[in-house]
């Protein structure tokens, strides 16, 4: 990492380092190799986010904290994660207070896109993930995305599990991407 993001990975933390987009809609002329369910719970007053991922394979818990880097864009901060049991995750979902997001992720090479359950439905997201900055800088975004998001704090996991379905169709008017108000 470069001394000029001002992010240092720890033993346990690494940098984040990803590209989001909006979409349009999932791409139909492309079959995704997997899709997966996932409900985030965002915990309250922290930089933390329990998840339950279920997919083909069965289901992950995963705890995660995520610390943002000063400026928005494609370096996304410092990432933790631990895996827990599900009996751990409920036992948390249940004791802390928090919001939930909801939405379908599906594997398209090199994506993950991301389409939104209620309230969000009707927002695409896709993220394009990294080892090395070299990696990030010199990917192409496929011809389907529609506009980058990666510095605009509104379209993080964080913030969409607090947006309400009017913030949304606004936030997507300014990408000229019409959504249903239903």
């Amino acid at each position: 990492m470069s001394p000029a993001s001002g992010l240092v990975p720890g033993k346990y933390a690494r940098v984040e380092l990803e590209w989001r987009f909006l979409l349009a809609s999932l791409p139909g002329r492309i079959r995704p190799a997997t899709a997966r369910r996932i409900i985030d719970r965002y915990l309250t007053g922290t930089s933390l986010r329990l998840r339950h991922i279920s997919g083909p394979e069965g289901s992950q818990y995963k705890l995660t904290q995520k610390i943002p880097a000063s400026q928005p864009g494609p370096i996304q901060g410092l990432i933790t994660t631990m895996y827990l049991s599900g009996a751990e995750h409920d036992h948390l979902a249940a004791a802390l207070p928090g919001t939930t997001l909801a939405k379908t992720r599906y594997s398209i090479p090199p994506l993950g896109i991301d389409v939104f359950g209620p309230p969000l439905h009707g927002l695409v997201i896709a993220e394009a993930e990294f080892e090395t900055e070299a990696e990030l800088h010199a990917f192409q975004p496929p011809g389907y995305v529609v506009a980058d998001v990666s510095g605009d704090p509104r379209f993080t996991g964080g913030r969409l599990a607090r947006t309400s379905r009017e913030e949304l169709i606004s936030w997507l008017a300014e990408y000229r991407l019409p959504v249903s108000p239903e």
